[in-house]
């Protein structure tokens, strides 16, 4: 396989901003990995980029933190509490998440959203206030489904309530609660991001990215074959979904570098060429052309229509076979013996 670069002349994050349109979902590992090396500033541009377009940050791949210390007692804590509803009575008095919920739960909310939403969006400073006590629940609920994930849940809360505030600010129309929750929800997914970030969850990806292309290549030249993920798995000692995963990842990748490049018309078909050239496939084809000399002539017509070595596109086994009178058993015990040979 070619070499995949991860550094870019077009940053990887404008070539991706391309493809997307407004509402998309923005993978967080993904992003990690495009951000590693980039500046805080590069970063909080990124995500400006996605506040703008009203994209939705997924954290849902995102690895949870395995970590020690207090810190990694109380996100435990947390998490446990979640689980049982969040009784405030088994945190301490003196507990600012405690002193929180218990002021969250006595302030007067009442009233619906929608009605205070518009009043609000119309200048009304009262309605604005109704809606934020109204709203404040919301965020603690929103903080209750990213809790055990690397940030701590008044943090959570903080960010979700300056999410709720920019909703409040920058609504219009259609269903408040909706267009909060985005917002909520993206402010509380942004701040687990960056803890990621923070704990090296971009370099981690990276090296998994190298590692996986690495052993694609290795088990490629000892195959003859393109791998499966299985396999590629179990050399990595990775679990199938894992290495699914870092596949994906990796071809996201690739074609990022593609869609930088955005040829001219007239160079469409040097691009579509290329497209194919990056592919493990092709390399086994141009690894077989080299060697096809040491083979004999059946062997080698056989291998030339399998895989397109003349230009052609690669056929079947089936239509290998009506072509040269062979079975289709025929054509594949006959590829293997003569890749075999390759081999060696």
């Amino acid at each position: 396989m070619n070499d995949l670069e991860f550094s870019f002349e077009q940053s990887p994050w404008d070539a991706l901003l391309d493809t997307l349109r407004p509402g998309d979902a923005v993978d967080a590992v993904n992003f990690l990995t495009m951000m590693e090396g980039e500046s805080e500033e590069t970063v909080e541009e990124a995500f400006l980029d996605m506040e703008t377009a009203a994209m939705v940050l997924d954290i849902s791949n995102l690895p949870k933190p395995a970590g020690t210390g207090e810190a990694a007692l109380r996100l435990r804590q947390e998490e446990q509490l979640v689980r049982k509803g969040l009784p405030v009575r088994e945190l301490d008095e003196s507990d600012p998440l405690r002193l929180y919920l218990e002021e969250v739960a006595m302030t007067p909310a009442f009233g619906d959203a929608q009605l205070w939403a518009e009043r609000s969006a119309a200048g009304d400073e009262n309605a604005m206030l109704q809606l934020t006590n109204l709203s404040l629940s919301r965020v603690v609920e929103a903080a209750k489904a990213h809790v055990g994930r690397g940030v701590l849940m008044m943090d959570l809360i903080q960010e979700g309530s300056l999410g709720l505030w920019q909703a409040i600010r920058n609504w219009q129309s259609g269903d408040f609660e909706t267009y909060s929750h985005r917002w909520i929800g993206f402010y509380m997914a942004k701040a687990v991001t960056l803890q990621a970030r923070a704990n090296g969850v971009g370099q981690k990806m990276r090296t998994a990215l190298e590692d996986y292309r690495s052993m694609d290549e290795q088990l490629l030249s000892e195959l003859g074959r393109n791998p499966t993920v299985e396999e590629v798995a179990e050399r990595l000692h990775l679990t199938p979904d894992a290495a699914s995963a870092v596949q994906k990842m990796l071809e996201n990748a690739r074609l990022l570098a593609q869609a930088k490049k955005q040829p001219e018309p007239e160079e469409e078909e040097l691009a579509e060429t290329q497209a194919v050239e990056d592919t493990a496939y092709f390399q086994m084809r141009q690894r077989i052309n080299e060697l096809l000399s040491e083979l004999d002539e059946a062997d080698r017509k056989l291998l030339t229509l399998r895989y397109g070595l003349e230009g052609g596109k690669p056929l079947d086994p089936e239509t290998v076979g009506r072509k040269l009178g062979l079975t289709p058993e025929e054509v594949v015990a006959r590829e293997a013996a003569a890749l075999a040979k390759l081999r060696k």
